[in-house]
């Protein structure tokens, strides 16, 4: 068998998708355990394939598309199934199995409409990969739209008391953002001479500036809000708020990862001299998301949403990253979205397996069960040290690597970079105090006698175990030894970056020309 000419993605995009339309077929059986396993098999067999294909098919030396397919769909159209993965999607790929797979593990305690609850999962699993793998911008606008309506229905049905407002909140904003990824894709599309929604050919073709902001300026909107970037945030902590454990780990997990990887992809990518414009509007957001959703995650008296604002904040370096202009700093962007992958999926499960002990959210309302549930203390310490970036987890390795990217940039004057460097500290400096806080008010002090009388505080079961161990070894390993996740996409974001630069004439000549300057602070040394 040639396995090189064997459509790998293709498979791994349908073979979830195609497996839950047989679930409604399976024989009934108590509380839905029949639908479970089949659907954790399903997903393991799918995140094995991608380790196989990535392990036998994948070469980290070149930065171009690998695994690429290419089928005819809609001739009339151009509208062709065209996939493939590089650097900066391969990885979120194999994240994408790993933490969907996990999300199936932890939905065992779902027992309201299980069958379709596990259905919605697998389908989702294959729409995510395809947002991922897809290299066709009208294909890319379709998986993107059809990727929402899972989760819409998983916030809608299984969520809290608000879960309708959450999930009508969501598709409004993320499928409002939506119309400007069709818009801003089929002018690209249709403009110049040819007509193409070939993603490298959009690419290729020669857009003046002014042209390339507003496509820029349309593309910031819709990915902005997937981040999320500030203003464009509030339907997260609404969302996080009312959703149960599996889904909080899709949505930290998979979700967010998808606007920083089309902005890297798309922004950046194709739009390389509107990017030079929007790069420092870039950084201010980033730095926005960085304080801002500290401080309100700090005054956060829902666990839910303290956490929620937790992942806004961390997401405010992959946005500095995208803008530093530098190898180090995009690499450790993309680092920080396979790292908050992992470490906010491992918080939200953790909010999950309290909530089904303590059945309360409010953290006035906790306090001193550290004594009855010591595995889960220990856990939840774990969690939140790499997510305050504890040296030794990935955490700290990625915004480190933001930190100094940004820092070395040749591509702002040393003022602006103070600032923001300092600014960047303080939002570190914020992340363990609230984080610390909120363990010593779930755990520590004062037992909350009303609490331990009415509920059973049972420690960690070893299916939460696992999962928890899952979540850890990669974060502990890519904290001691990055380089077995850097690897992955070193060629191709050197390439990127190096594409980026050419773009801008001032990095290339060392010298200011008006092609770049701004009213902010001006792009490249003098």
């Amino acid at each position: 068998m040639n396995t090189a000419n064997f459509p790998w993605l293709t498979i791994i995009i349908l073979f979830p998708i195609v497996a839950s339309l047989f679930i409604p077929l399976l024989p009934p059986s108590k509380e839905g355990s029949t639908g479970r396993w089949y659907a954790l098999v399903v997903g393991l067999i799918d995140f094995a394939i991608i380790v196989y294909a990535f392990y036998t098919q994948y070469d980290l030396a070149n930065p171009e598309l690998q695994l690429v397919e290419r089928y005819a769909w809609v001739p009339q159209l151009d509208l062709n199934w065209s996939v493939g993965v590089d650097g900066l999607s391969m990885p979120l790929v194999i994240l994408t199995g790993f933490i969907t797979t996990l999300a199936t593990l932890a939905a065992w305690p779902v027992t309201l409409k299980p069958r379709l609850f596990y259905f919605l999962l697998l389908a989702m699993y294959g729409g995510q990969i395809a947002v991922f793998a897809v290299q066709d911008m009208l294909l890319f606008f379709l998986v993107w739209e059809l990727e929402l309506i899972p989760v819409y229905l998983l916030l809608a049905i299984w969520g809290g008391k608000k879960r309708q407002y959450a999930a009508t909140k969501f598709i409004l904003y993320t499928a409002g953002g939506s119309l400007f990824i069709l818009v801003a894709g089929l002018t690209m599309a249709f403009y110049g001479d040819t007509v193409t929604f070939d993603m490298r050919s959009l690419a290729a073709k020669d857009i003046p500036l002014n042209f390339q902001l507003w496509l820029y300026g349309a593309f910031l909107i819709a990915y902005g809000v997937k981040l999320p970037i500030f203003p464009l945030h509030t339907w997260l902590p609404d969302a996080h708020g009312e959703a149960t454990a599996p889904v909080h780990m899709l949505l930290a997990g998979i979700l967010l990862k998808m606007g920083g990887y089309a902005l890297i992809r798309m922004n950046a990518g194709m739009l390389p001299d509107a990017h030079a414009f929007f790069a420092p509007a870039m950084v201010i957001l980033g730095v926005v998301n960085i304080i801002y959703a500290a401080l309100t995650s700090f005054a956060q008296r829902n666990l839910k949403r303290k956490i929620a604002y937790s992942s806004i904040s961390h997401m405010g370096f992959v946005v500095i990253g995208i803008a530093s202009f530098t190898d180090l700093g995009l690499n450790g962007a993309i680092l920080q979205m396979i790292s908050h992958g992992m470490i906010g999926a491992s918080l939200f499960f953790l909010v999950g397996a309290t909530y089904d002990r303590t059945h309360t959210l409010m953290l006035d309302e906790m306090g001193g069960v550290g004594q009855q549930m010591r595995k889960i203390f220990a856990m939840w310490t774990t969690c939140s040290m790499a997510s305050l970036a504890l040296p030794g987890m990935s955490g700290f390795v990625a915004e480190l690597m933001v930190f100094v990217g940004f820092a070395t940039s040749d591509a702002y004057n040393p003022t602006f970079k103070v600032i923001i460097v300092f600014l960047m500290a303080v939002g570190v400096i914020l992340t363990p105090i609230y984080l610390l806080s909120m363990l010593r008010e779930i755990f520590y002090g004062q037992e909350n006698k009303e609490l331990t009388s009415h509920e059973a505080l049972i420690d960690a079961e070893p299916r939460e175990i696992f999962i928890i161990a899952c979540l850890l070894v990669p974060i502990i390993g890519i904290g001691l030894y990055p380089k077995m996740l850097t690897q992955m996409y070193d060629a191709t974001t050197i390439q990127l970056t190096a594409h980026l630069r050419e773009s801008v004439p001032t990095l290339a000549e060392q010298k200011l020309t008006p092609a770049v300057s701004l009213k902010a602070p001006q792009l490249a040394i003098e």
